[in-house]
């Protein structure tokens, strides 16, 4: 009897990314002449990175590509709002530069580190190696609170380009956002520093077990 493979594309997880994906791009699209549409486009994708986590777990469809889908996909979508942020406020062009440098390089090297580190995904922190990350991913209430503040904050940019909002406190609604949520995406991009500071003492951990390794293979 033929053994039945499991096509990993179609887990509902997946499918669920590769919606964001669609969403992501009709975003972009739109980012620079309609706003509305954009931005509903953008939080929809962005609010679809809990959903997919959930089905994960719930349907027992946790896999590599899932995970890798994920990453590269909140990474993409907040690189392609940067770039539109650049455009609309070019006196910011270099922090913008500098926030979506930090995010996807931090990012990239930690998940990279821990699939060399043959580690089943990129939220198994121990807190051996860094009790601010052991937070991070394994409190459900700061990780929520941390990315939804510093997508606020991106987004809101975005939005006050457009839009002041119904005026509080003296403050267009937006920049008032905009100003509370800035501190958490200043936070968040620390650590996306500490993830690549982290991934890269794992890493030369790597590299100093497999220079051994070979180093007493060449004895031998």
């Amino acid at each position: 009897m033929a053994e039945t493979k499991e096509n990993i594309f179609l887990f509902v997880p997946n499918i669920i990314g590769f919606a964001r994906i669609i969403l992501a791009i009709i975003s972009f699209y739109y980012m620079s002449t309609h706003c509305v549409l954009a931005v509903i486009c953008y939080i929809i994708s962005a609010l679809l990175d809990a959903v997919d986590g959930h089905a994960a777990r719930y349907l027992n469809q946790s896999t590599k590509f899932g995970g890798m889908l994920d990453q590269l996909t909140d990474r993409a979508g907040t690189a392609g709002l940067m770039m539109t942020l650049a455009t609309f406020y070019p006196n910011y062009t270099f922090w913008f530069q500098l926030s979506m440098v930090i995010d996807i390089t931090g990012h990239w090297i930690y998940l990279h580190t821990c699939t060399l580190q043959g580690k089943t995904s990129h939220k198994f922190i121990n807190m051996a190696e860094n009790p601010i990350m052991h937070v991070y991913y394994t409190n459900k209430t700061v990780l929520f609170l941390m990315c939804a503040g510093n997508e606020a904050f991106y987004a809101a940019l975005y939005v006050m380009h457009f839009f002041p909002g119904p005026t509080v406190i003296g403050v267009g609604l937006f920049k008032l956002i905009a100003l509370l949520t800035m501190p958490i995406a200043v936070v968040k991009a620390g650590i996306s520093v500490l993830h690549a500071i982290v991934a890269s003492l794992n890493l030369a951990i790597i590299d100093v077990n497999e220079r051994a390794a070979i180093a007493e293979k060449q004895k031998n």
